[in-house]
């Protein structure tokens, strides 16, 4: 009976372990997710997934991270027309704007 309550604990003990080591490759795996990619998310609404357009919107995955840095600035400050455009960039700053604009550059370019 002793025996038999010995390995009942031991085996218990052993899959706690196994849980916990589990647990922690799996978050260790786990990708963080940045600031760029939680904004680019909001451009995906009208722009497609990745910035590949479905529709008559410019697809915006093409852009080189500078040249789009440049474009959210000039919508920002009222320098390009826009009908949507000037209201989302006037909501990042120039922070936010570089980092959405690497985050779009560094993913894998499949235009229309």
């Amino acid at each position: 009976m002793r025996q038999t309550r010995l390995n009942t604990r031991h085996i218990a003990a052993s899959w706690l372990v196994a849980a916990a080591m589990l647990g922690s490759a799996t978050a260790s795996a786990q990708t963080a997710i940045t600031r760029g990619e939680i904004i680019a998310g909001t451009c995906y609404t009208c722009h497609g997934t990745h910035g590949v357009s479905p529709s008559t919107i410019p697809s915006i995955d093409y852009f080189q991270p500078e040249r789009m840095t440049e474009i959210l600035r000039s919508y920002r400050a009222g320098l390009r027309a826009s009908t949507v455009m000037g209201r989302h960039a006037s909501g990042y700053t120039d922070e936010e704007i570089v980092e959405v604009a690497n985050f779009l550059g560094s993913l894998q370019k499949r235009g229309k």
